[in-house]
């Protein structure tokens, strides 16, 4: 069966701590998405809800029953559309922990596949530090993910900083990156990192972020974009709530593969 060509869109966030007025936001979003012709949305990491850490662990849902996933589901369904979801609280194997993962929702509403991030973030500079160690129970499986449109490599905010995963499940044509870039490691490396995994990858990536100040204080960088497989930005919001919006087009990645062939031509 041929890849079909699509139109793709990021959902960028300022989640809070109350899972009821997320879901709105998001729902909202995913409409204007929809009514520009998307037919593949994405989430950003932690899209339902972002407070303190023993928060998201309380707000975590058994894998294939709880009130988001449910959500998830219905919205597919209802808009007839690819919903890959951000991340969400699943259970852990230990109850002070959770999985952060991203379910994947095809337009019938099933839930098709599943990503538990692998790389934990953990950053300390001055008053700022971040260990979701602390709180997370890693995955430990590499996943992408088929769809009409192409195989879509799935990974979550710090797994960007490590060029191996992608490597490991080999050609793609599109990486989906959610995050929460802090700040402060954003505007250092976001948009760097973000356009080196598609030039050495080439393929498309959709990067969706968190990107404001949330309730808790946290200030995330935002800056969701779509980047081409030469490293062009096609589309991007810097921050806010809003929709980034830009087309797959198969013709575009056979195009710089044929005429800089480095995926063929990789040794190691």
């Amino acid at each position: 069966m041929s890849k079909q060509n699509c139109r793709m869109a990021a959902i960028q966030m300022v989640s809070g701590p109350r899972v009821a007025d997320n879901l709105a936001v998001a729902g909202h979003l995913i409409a204007d998405a929809v009514a520009q012709g998307a037919q593949l949305v994405a989430l950003p990491e932690y899209f339902p809800i972002i407070g303190a850490d023993a928060d998201r662990v309380r707000a975590c849902e058994n894998f294939g029953d709880g009130p988001i996933q449910d959500w998830l589901a219905a919205t597919a369904r209802r808009h007839g559309v690819w919903i890959f979801a951000g991340t969400i609280p699943l259970t852990a194997s230990v109850a002070d922990r959770m999985r952060n993962s991203t379910l994947v929702f095809d337009p019938a509403g099933k839930c098709v596949e599943r990503y538990d991030k692998v790389h934990l973030f953990g950053f300390t500079r001055g008053d700022e530090s971040y260990d979701e160690s602390a709180f997370i129970e890693a995955g430990s499986e590499l996943v992408a993910v088929d769809t009409p449109f192409g195989r879509v490599a799935l990974s979550i905010c710090y797994d960007l900083r490590f060029p191996e995963l992608y490597r490991a499940l080999g050609s793609v044509d599109l990486i989906l990156m959610p995050a929460a870039f802090t700040e402060t490691t954003g505007r250092a490396h976001w948009e760097i990192l973000l356009r080196a995994r598609a030039i050495e990858n080439q393929c498309y990536l959709l990067a969706v972020g968190q990107g404001g100040r949330h309730e808790s204080g946290r200030v995330t960088h935002g800056n969701s974009m779509i980047v081409d497989p030469w490293g062009e930005i096609l589309d991007r919001k810097m921050k806010g709530p809003g929709v980034v919006i830009a087309d797959l087009d198969h013709a575009r990645i056979a195009e710089i593969r044929e005429s800089l062939p480095a995926l063929a031509h990789r040794k190691l």
